[in-house]
Order: structure tokens, then C-alpha cells, then sequence
């Protein structure tokens, strides 16, 4: 997060007293890096994102289209097949939607997670490259599993977050 510290001054009538600092105010915004995902992938959906926030709850219950939703898969390498799977939708109905269709919601608050947790990753490794390469990798953690199969489920969802939260402390297992 980057903080920005803009300091306002007054003006005094007393000309034996200088103008003076007489508060900071304070801006925050979120770096660049991490918002990329979410701006460059949602922002046909909502102009300005913020992926921890209400905003993802707006755009799972208002959905988006289906070319939004391939533009995220493009975006954190998944293929079809792996992106039908962790929607709980069959390739061939996610293939019969226009790309202006909207998806439905499920499918939509499905992808909005899927979109926080390469957020996440990115956070944690540094590079949105090295966590597709993590996450497509299997490992003991996850019985051998590569992490993106168990993202079918919540719980799924909830051990690969786990997981980060483990890495970014330096917890390995």
C-alpha cells in the first residue's frame, strides 16, 4: 500500500505568525501490481475495483460477461477445462454463452474468488508468473494434488489461501 501525505497549510492574518502545517491529510491507495488483475480483467464490469472490498460483492451479484470471464482465465493461465471445473459448469454450456452474455451468479462469485486469490498469490510471491507457476505445481501440502485442483470447493479456496498466508510468514512445511 502506498501512502501519500499531502500537508495543508493556512493562511494567518497575523503576519508575526508564518504560514503552518495545520494538518496532515492522509491518501491511501492500493500499489499498482496488485490492482492490475482487477482492473485490467473487471473493469468492463465496474470502473474502479477493489478486490477486498464491496466492490466484489457487487460484481458477484450483479455478474459480468463471458468475455470478462475468459479474459481472467487468458489472464491467470487457466485452460477451459480447468476454469469449467473450478465453476462447477460443463465446458460445452460455458462454450454456449456470447461473450456479452452475463454469467450467472454463482459462476460469477466463483471467478471473483478465483480473481482475489491470484491477487493474493501475486501479493505473496512477488511476481504474478512465479504463483501460476506454484499453483499449477503439486505438493505434499496438498496430498500431492497441484493447488489449482482443489479449487473445485470453498474449502479448496480456503487451504490454497491458508497456504499463502503460511508462505508470506515463512512457514513451509
Amino acid at each position: 500500500m502506498v501512502i501519500i501525505f499531502v500537508y495543508m497549510s493556512h493562511k494567518t492574518k497575523r503576519e508575526d505568525v508564518p504560514n503552518i502545517v495545520s494538518e496532515p491529510m492522509v491518501e491511501y491507495a492500493i500499489s499498482p501490481s496488485r490492482f492490475d488483475l482487477f482492473s485490467g480483467i473487471l473493469s468492463k464490469s465496474v470502473k474502479e475495483f477493489n478486490p477486498m472490498g464491496f466492490d466484489a460483492i457487487k460484481v458477484a451479484r450483479t455478474g459480468f460477461s463471458k468475455l470478462v470471464l475468459m479474459t481472467l482465465a487468458k489472464k491467470i493461465s487457466l485452460n477451459i477445462q480447468e476454469l469449467a471445473n473450478i465453476l462447477h459448469i460443463s465446458e460445452r454450456t460455458l462454450q454456449r454463452y456470447d461473450d456479452d452474455d452475463i454469467i450467472k451468479t454463482e459462476y460469477a462469485e466463483k471467478a471473483v474468488e478465483l480473481a482475489r486469490l491470484y491477487t493474493r498469490g501475486e501479493e505473496v510471491f512477488g511476481s504474478i508468473d512465479k504463483f501460476k507457476l506454484w499453483i499449477k505445481a503439486p505438493s505434499l501440502i496438498f496430498n500431492g494434488e497441484a493447488p489449482v485442483t482443489i479449487l473445485d470447493t470453498s474449502a479448496g479456496f480456503d487451504m490454497v489461501f491458508r497456504e499463502l498466508g503460511r508462505i508470506e510468514h515463512g512457514i513451509f512445511a
